[in-house]
């Protein structure tokens, strides 16, 4: 098996820039938080972590790519959604999506939180728009999960408004 140097697509730097941007905002040591992913069942060294968090800048130096199951591990640890390390902290401007380029901000989160498709604000027919999110809907919420019973998490949602 040969090794290279790993390339993260946008995705990667912005979970990166948002494991490290969460982690100092709790005042957590790359050791203190490994500590707790090993306590939670998903050990990452603090090696690995710092591997991770490197993947937010240009620098050739090492870096690590964050598995779906590490991601919601660190999802946990850091008490956030996993949207929080998915997309950008700031909503205000463009953000790179990988596979969709160069996206609103504000978009970005509202397709994360399953709310409108990507790229739903450029289409124009009226009709082409409510088949887009309806099919959007029905694609992106689990069984068991009503429009009403969403309508009420959304409401009672404390978080940030994207707005």
């Amino acid at each position: 098996m040969t090794t290279g140097r790993i390339e993260l697509g946008p995705t990667g730097r912005t979970v990166a820039a948002n494991v490290k941007r969460l982690r100092e905002s709790r005042g957590l040591t790359l050791r203190a938080l490994s500590a707790e992913l090993k306590e939670r069942g998903r050990p990452l060294s603090a090696d690995a972590l710092n591997k991770i968090e490197n993947g937010d800048g240009n620098e050739a130096r090492g870096i690590r790519r964050v598995d779906v199951d590490d991601l919601m591990a660190l999802a946990v640890v850091l008490d956030v959604s996993p949207l929080a390390l998915l997309l950008p902290h700031d909503a205000r401007g463009a953000t790179d999506i990988t596979a969709a380029g160069q996206v609103d901000g504000r978009e970005a989160w509202t397709w994360g939180r399953s709310m409108n498709p990507l790229g739903y604000s450029r289409i124009e027919d009226e009709d082409e728009r409510a088949r887009a999110q309806m099919a959007f809907h029905l694609s992106s919420s689990p069984v068991g999960l009503t429009a009403k019973s969403r309508q009420r998490l959304e409401a009672a949602d404390d978080g940030p408004s994207v707005d």
